[in-house]
């Protein structure tokens, strides 16, 4: 798996298993994939917004 943050994974939400579809519908929310403990606080600036990510893929 690629993250674009270096670091430990934490927490996967298991609850994904038997609703993935949350992933789609409430991201933000249930739908949230892993925790991530970031040992690179520095590489959080070059994440996209959320603006920049539609952009990018033309949504």
């Amino acid at each position: 798996m690629f993250l674009p943050l270096s670091g430990e994974i934490i927490e996967f939400n298991d609850a994904l298993e038997s609703n993935p579809e949350s992933v789609n519908t409430d991201p933000y929310g249930a739908g949230w994939m892993i925790k991530i403990e970031v040992s690179n606080l520095d590489e959080v600036d070059s994440l996209l917004s959320s603006e920049s990510y539609k952009e990018l893929i033309g949504a």
